[in-house]
């Protein structure tokens, strides 16, 4: 659906937000309606984020630029790169969010469905057609499900959102395996599909619902994936409307049950489709770049550049310094990863040189690449100020000085929602309280040995409850040990598991 079929829809989206701010509308009564748009009150009722879609994160120069200008024009002082591959404005007040909604229309951008109760920002491997060793590009079905999903936005009525994605390898980079519905590309060019799975309360693995399927019947899965959510997914109780809650209903039956509506929608509905591939013709400059930032594309001499903004908030100013720099690389567009990294790809070895000094300001650990949700000072449904967190360990680790990778990257949410991917971090944490000296205090959950990749997946063991002034303690006697041993966290957790649970103990309990 084209862009300009969406501008009636937000007048409504301006009415409704200036009878909030005018304090005309109650604030749950407001976010059950502006999720729909993608927007939601912050903590506080005082300003609105909006969140732009952009499947499969792929953010184009022009899409860049009307972020840049954006910023400029409005004032912002706060951006943040999504676990679903998404793009966040923040601080805004109601003149603002009305009119940047309706003003990312002009650029492509749709923040239609962004929350709520719709089909949501279709995610993918992030370097999907650049990356060595990908079975193949799996972003134009991407592409062509994202428009296909828009279309459901105002013809159906779901319980719940409803997450799709697509993986390029067994990295499993966007969960395929564990998304509500999920196409996990294989070596043969076709895609095994799973179901009904998703993290937050309650988590579950998806349910491998077909193999081999080939590219072209997607849209016939996606359907048969509505139609059964719409079927028995849970209308009542909101706690209990996500896809992974059908594997309870159905049962044994399920993988059953979703091929029973796949074949009525073959029955009803035409839905084959092709894709062109996209092709790269970019010529590399015959520079060689050597950096651990500068990934080298399967496209030879062309590379991709990660930049990663502690917590996946970049300065607003850095993002005119990377689109001025990009404005004359041909080819080059932003890719949004799920940990909230950004690859700007099809860079020659000049460019990327280029861009790795504008993006210097990039984690420069394993540990400074952590995840972490946007945290309880902005989030209505937060618990725990994530970002908070997240910094202040950063800032600690410099003092403390182990080598890279001596601590892994962790995962931070600030409430069960799991925005920050705890639930597969190889340490995660997720907000909560716990009592100490009487009183109920910040703490956060403590998970541990989570995993994504295909085939080894896995949710983390939960430990126990941290007091948030705690953490960087635990982290801290945790980094001591694993630096002492002269291993990385990762292999020394694997003959370790015990020592790991010795030393969580006492900060735990």
């Amino acid at each position: 659906m084209q862009a300009v079929d969406w501008k009636k829809d937000y007048e409504e989206f301006e009415e409704v937000t200036r009878q909030f701010y005018a304090g005309e509308v109650p604030a749950q009564k407001y976010k059950g309606f502006s999720g729909g748009f993608g927007s939601y009150a912050q903590r506080g009722g005082k300003a609105s984020m909006l969140r732009l879609r952009l499947p499969g994160g792929r953010v184009s120069r022009e899409k860049l630029k009307f972020v840049v200008d954006a910023v400029e024009k409005y004032h912002i002082d706060k951006v943040h790169f999504t676990t679903c591959q998404t793009i966040q404005l923040h601080n805004l007040n109601a003149d603002s969010v009305c009119a940047l909604a309706v003003e990312a229309l002009d650029c492509g951008i749709v923040t239609r469905g962004g929350g709520g109760d719709f089909p949501r920002n279709v995610m993918v491997s992030p370097l999907s057609g650049v990356e060595k060793g990908e079975y193949f590009d799996v972003s134009p079905y991407a592409e062509a499900a994202a428009d296909y999903l828009m279309g459901f936005i105002k013809t159906v009525k779901l319980p719940r959102k409803l997450k799709v994605c697509f993986s390029n390898s067994p990295e499993n980079v966007p969960h395929a395996t564990f998304r509500d519905l999920g196409f996990v590309a294989r070596a043969d060019g076709r895609f095994d599909v799973y179901s009904a799975g998703g993290l937050g309360n309650n988590p579950k693995m998806g349910v491998k619902v077909a193999e081999a399927v080939d590219g072209s019947q997607i849209l016939y899965y996606i359907k048969a994936m509505v139609k059964l959510f719409v079927a028995y997914g849970n209308y009542e109780n909101r706690a209990k409307a996500r896809t992974r809650y059908m594997q309870e209903v159905l049962g044994d039956k399920y993988a059953e049950s979703f091929r029973e509506k796949l074949d009525e929608v073959k029955k009803e509905e035409e839905l084959d489709i092709q894709v062109k591939p996209r092709k790269i013709t970019k010529e590399p400059d015959g520079t060689a770049v050597e950096d651990k930032r500068a990934v080298p594309q399967k496209q030879e001499g062309l590379y991709a550049v990660a930049y990663h903004p502690v917590g996946g908030c970049p300065e607003p100013s850095k993002l005119k310094e990377i689109y001025e720099a990009m404005a004359d690389m041909e080819q080059t567009e932003m890719r949004i990863a799920p940990d909230e990294t950004v690859y700007i790809i099809n860079c020659t070895g000049s460019e990327a040189r280029k861009l790795l000094d504008i993006t210097a300001d990039s984690a420069d650990t394993l540990f400074e690449s952590s995840v972490a949700c946007i945290g309880a000072s902005i989030c209505q449904v937060g618990v725990r100020d994530s970002q908070k967190l997240l910094a202040t360990l950063v800032e600690e680790a410099k003092k403390w000085g182990y080598a890279d990778g001596v601590l892994p990257k962790i995962h931070i949410s600030g409430c069960p929602s799991s925005c920050g991917t705890h639930q597969i971090g190889r340490i995660g944490f997720r907000g909560g309280v716990k009592k100490a000296d009487g009183t109920m205090q910040p703490a956060f959950v403590l998970t541990v040995n989570g995993e994504d990749a295909e085939g080894k997946e896995r949710f983390g063991e939960q430990i126990g409850t941290i007091l948030e002034s705690d953490i960087p303690a635990f982290l801290k006697e945790l980094g001591a040990e694993v630096s002492q041993s002269g291993m990385k966290y990762d292999e020394w957790y694997e003959g370790h598991a015990e020592r790991f649970a010795e030393i969580a103990k006492p900060y735990a309990e």
